[in-house]
């Protein structure tokens, strides 16, 4: 069987997986088509991994883009970096609204700011990898891309006792085959993506955010926004009682994908 022909079985075979666990599926973008390892997962997909599905330097990791598309609930993921008073106002304004969010840290960032792993997580709050120093990391080489995941996993796992479940990639919203082999390599099972940017960072103001937030999300979105922009912390009242409108809760990562 050519290469070409088993990758796709492959992929298709995933899809297949997912689908039985209850998430949506989609292929990954043009030129990213996954190489899995033999006898390993396919290293794409927008679903929830299958629970047998733990992370080896073998298999590499899976890249979720959404959740379940018929549960009425949604991630709000946020990009660690910014002031520490910037993230207290970001963690309140979620908790007045009675929402929970997963901070996808910057190691580097974190390891200056320590006593802000303890106030993201007291709450109920969760909080992942987001590379040791928020590079171009598509474009690095393998060792490159392992210290810098790595590296932050070691940040988290200092300050918490774990280096979270949930990786993501800095400045590229899908990973590359390199990224998930890695990443795997690290111990992350998953890269995750999102398919709602709210373009935060842009600093459009809290009026556009709550827009672009409010007319893609649907059940089960991954909603990509950031901790140090203010214009973040203004919008997210708004966004949540949009969410309520629609009938849909703001609640982790893990809870989503549950």
């Amino acid at each position: 069987m050519s290469p070409v022909n088993r990758r796709h079985l492959l992929t298709a075979a995933g899809l297949t997986a997912a689908a039985a666990a209850g998430c949506s599926t989609t292929a990954p973008p043009p030129g990213n088509i996954p190489t899995p390892a033999s006898g390993g997962l396919p290293a794409s997909g927008d679903g929830s991994p299958p629970a047998s599905a733990p992370a080896t330097p073998d298999r590499p990791a899976i890249e979720i883009v959404h959740g379940p598309r018929d549960r009425p609930a949604v991630a709000l993921t946020f990009h660690g970096q910014g002031t520490t008073a910037q993230v207290v106002a970001l963690l309140a304004a979620l908790e007045t609204g009675g929402a929970r969010g997963t901070v996808l840290a910057v190691g580097a960032w974190l390891a200056q700011a320590p006593d802000l792993a303890a106030r993201i997580t007291a709450h109920g709050h969760e909080l992942g990898n987001h590379t040791q120093h928020h590079i171009d990391i598509a474009h690095r080489d393998a060792a490159a891309t392992y210290a810098e995941i790595n590296d932050c996993a070691t940040v988290l796992r200092d300050l918490t006792g774990s280096p979270g479940r949930w990786f993501r990639p800095s400045q590229t919203r899908h990973s590359t085959a390199l990224i998930r082999v890695q990443a795997a390599r690290a111990g992350y099972g998953t890269c995750l993506s999102y398919d709602v940017d709210s373009l935060d960072y842009t600093d459009p103001g809290p009026a556009a955010v709550v827009r672009t937030t409010l007319k893609s999300v649907q059940k089960g979105s991954i909603v990509s926004m950031h901790c140090g922009h203010d214009g973040t912390i203004h919008a997210l009242p708004e966004v949540l009682t949009g969410l309520r409108v629609r009938g849909l809760r703001a609640v982790t990562v893990t809870e989503l994908l549950a």
